[in-house]
């Protein structure tokens, strides 16, 4: 069955055209058609909106417009500020540092899932029981070049690697293995906080402003969400069925 939109056809070349926008994600191919989708689906609003592109080039623009008009998210107060503040202390330090190890297996299409996670899971409890094997398991298992130093990352600050992984190190003691494999989009990590320096917190009217931004854009993502599940429910969309409706896909 052909994929469409109201009618709207997208083609395989529009869908191949695309996916140089989802190489990383965990399957290009429906990212790259679920995008195609949204898109179609907005630029079908902006017409009934009575917002029209001209060209190809106004398309991006237009559909900016079209979710400024639809899409409103609330301001934060300075209560709600601080009340994020409060719960998330962690986010809001300067200088926290760690010097940090890591076993990774890479996952690629060429090992199942399910294989590269028992062989994790083994050499993570191999470390657990015997600490001082780490850097010769990093040598001998790691798909990080950092494997060739036993693998050792060096000193890390936070904002320096992905959530998943900053998460992880900063909440380990000196000295300490994680007790479980850290997933992120680069693969399961086994990991090792060798030295840590803690920092210090922050006055929140240093970081009130940043607060607030953050709040509102999670706001308007939020809302952004729910207006683009109603618009797709809204449609007669044939051929796919969309799993999320998370973003405006506009690039």
């Amino acid at each position: 069955m052909s994929i469409s939109v109201n009618g709207i056809e997208i083609t395989d070349a529009d869908i191949e055209q695309e996916l140089v926008h989802h190489a990383e994600a965990p399957n290009p191919v429906k990212a790259a058609t679920e995008a195609l989708v949204l898109r179609q689906a907005l630029l079908q609003a902006t017409q009934q909106a009575g917002l029209i592109a001209h060209n190809a080039n106004e398309e991006d623009a237009i559909i900016e417009r079209l979710l400024a008009q639809e899409v409103k998210a609330p301001t934060p107060t300075e209560e709600e500020c601080r009340r994020y503040y409060s719960n998330h202390p962690a986010r809001f330090r300067s200088g926290d540092l760690v010097e940090a190890s890591h076993i990774l297996f890479q996952v690629t299409d060429k090992v199942p899932l399910d294989a590269l996670r028992q062989k994790a899971q083994e050499i993570l409890a191999r470390v657990l029981d015997d600490p001082a094997a780490f850097e010769q398991c990093a040598r001998d298992y790691s798909n990080c070049p950092s494997g060739d130093s036993g693998g050792n990352l060096g000193q890390l600050t936070r904002g320096q690697t992905v959530p998943e992984f900053e998460r992880a190190i900063f909440a380990l003691a000196a000295g300490e293995i994680a007790d479980r494999l850290v997933e992120t989009r680069f693969g399961l990590h086994i990991v090792r906080v060798a030295r840590k320096v803690e920092g210090a917190q922050l006055p929140f009217e240093l970081v009130q402003t940043s607060i607030a931004r953050f709040l509102t854009d999670y706001a308007k993502t939020k809302a952004t969400r729910q207006y683009l599940e109603i618009l797709v429910g809204q449609m007669d969309i044939q051929g796919v069925e969309l799993s999320y409706a998370a973003t405006p896909l506009v690039q």
